[in-house]
């Protein structure tokens, strides 16, 4: 039977995960699109509902991802076209979503792996730029995301959406800064910071794996302390009036140095 009320218990509940306190508290968040859901039922995420609106769905993509092996048990839930684009977060909604359980991963329980890169933002505000780093992070092989002190959701709409689906590739982790400086330490992880006042050029640089690319907030940068925890501060050169990048951007120019380095390393490898 496909729902048109939006009192239905079931249309609430996916509604008010818009909200991060009810995230928090169930566990969950909503995700939508072709590419996004086929992301999540490509890499086998938790998901716990499929939510499709039967005449907003047209493509043949998203059809056969109904019939997904790892979605054959998964509730299905059928709405109206009205319900979907309600609950979307887009414009123009492709007819399917899917209600997904949230997974965190914690520093006690992690081992570390001689090739791991990890990115650490410090009170990240804006989703948006927290998706967009997951993506970048992502493409040049990351294994994850420490979020650090009061930083924005990962599972906000804005930053999955943003994220293009690489949310469902990387390990995630919320910390608090003695926590990770601790974790950092103890596994010997090189840590490496931005600042404009940085002695040295990002690209001066020789990154060596494992190691923590340690980006400071949108507004502030990074507070003395953990500059002055960095193995290596970096600053990125500027040329025109403009005095400094946006977060995501300035993440994705250091971490694609990092890769192209490492990149090369394994290139000469006998």
């Amino acid at each position: 039977m496909i729902i048109t009320s939006f009192s239905n218990p079931k249309v609430k509940a996916i509604r008010k995960l818009e909200d991060k306190k009810y995230r928090s508290t169930s566990g969950e968040f909503f995700i939508e699109g072709l590419r996004t859901v086929g992301e999540a039922i490509q890499t086998s995420a938790p998901i716990q509902s499929l939510v499709v609106a039967p005449e907003l769905l047209v493509s043949e993509f998203g059809r056969s991802l109904l019939e997904h092996p790892t979605v054959t048990a998964v509730e299905k839930v059928e709405v109206s076209g009205e319900i979907f684009e309600k609950i979307a977060h887009k414009q123009g909604p492709q007819g399917i979503g899917a209600v997904v359980k949230q997974s965190w991963q914690s520093l006690k329980t992690l081992s570390i792996n001689p090739t791991d890169l990890w990115v650490a933002l410090d009170q990240i505000a804006d989703p948006g730029n927290l998706g967009t780093i997951m993506r970048t992070a992502d493409g040049v092989g990351c294994r994850g995301i420490i979020t650090l002190g009061a930083s924005t959701d990962p599972y906000d709409p804005n930053a999955v959406k943003a994220s293009m689906g690489s949310i469902f590739s990387l390990e995630l982790i919320q910390s608090d800064w003695g926590s990770f400086r601790s974790w950092q330490v103890e596994h010997k992880l090189g840590l490496v910071g931005t600042s404009d006042r940085a002695p040295s050029d990002y690209q001066a640089v020789n990154y060596a794996l494992p190691l923590v690319l340690l980006m400071g907030s949108e507004r502030h940068g990074l507070p003395g302390e953990m500059i002055d925890a960095c193995d290596a501060l970096v600053r990125i050169p500027m040329r025109g009036r403009a005095d400094s990048l946006n977060l995501a951007v300035a993440t994705a120019v250091v971490l694609y140095e990092i890769y192209n380095q490492t990149r090369k390393l394994d290139t000469i490898k006998p």
